[in-house]
């Protein structure tokens, strides 16, 4: 996912979608100790999407607080 694509969701889109990579990067960090994980790309791919999702809220939440909201 792009951060283009991101910026385009609202912030509790963002919340959403941040909850549910968190949910699958669990799940492939349990497929990979357990053998079953073939793509360890997804891994990467996956905190990355976090990362960004994180960094566009934190500043959504900069930009509030300089608005006085």
């Amino acid at each position: 996912m792009k951060a283009a694509e991101i910026r385009e969701l609202s912030t509790e889109e963002l919340m959403k979608k941040e909850a549910e990579l968190r949910e699958d990067s669990f799940r492939l960090r349990f497929k990979l100790s357990t053998g079953e994980l073939e793509d360890t790309s997804k891994i990467k791919q996956t905190r990355k999407d976090i990362a960004r999702i994180k960094t566009i809220l934190a500043e959504r939440r900069k930009q509030e607080v300089a608005n006085g909201k």
